[in-house]
């Protein structure tokens, strides 16, 4: 199997959306407003807490006034905290936590972009 293509990182975790280091991956959905600066501050929530984001999909909606952002995220003790944190933002609408969509979405990304 070619390794461009494999479901392992580097360090062999998965990269499908279903576990990290042993602990499963949910998507955390945000409607955030569309500006310049708004993922800066939600990405830096993460960094500043110390939690890695395992892949980020962000797109325009409503006209480009605001985004939907999905965040692919380690479901860990702390990830209830930082949800709590994140609505607290004035660029986020609003938060959900969705273990049951599709993670492979950005596998296809990813699959895309290493062809280009």
């Amino acid at each position: 199997m070619n390794p461009e293509h494999s479901n392992e990182g580097a360090n062999g975790d998965r990269r499908d959306g279903e576990q990290t280091n042993g602990l499963p991956n949910t998507i955390v959905k945000l409607m955030v407003r569309n500006h310049p600066g708004a993922m800066s501050h939600i990405t830096g929530l993460f960094s500043r807490r110390g939690f890695n984001l395992e892949g980020i999909l962000c797109a325009p909606v409503d006209g480009g006034a605001d985004s939907a952002m999905y965040l692919v995220v380690r479901n860990d003790e702390r990830l209830e905290q930082i949800v709590k944190q994140l609505r607290k933002l004035y660029d986020v609408k609003s938060v959900v936590v969705q273990d049951d969509l599709d993670h492979t979405v950005f596998n296809r990304i990813e699959e895309l972009l290493s062809e280009a």
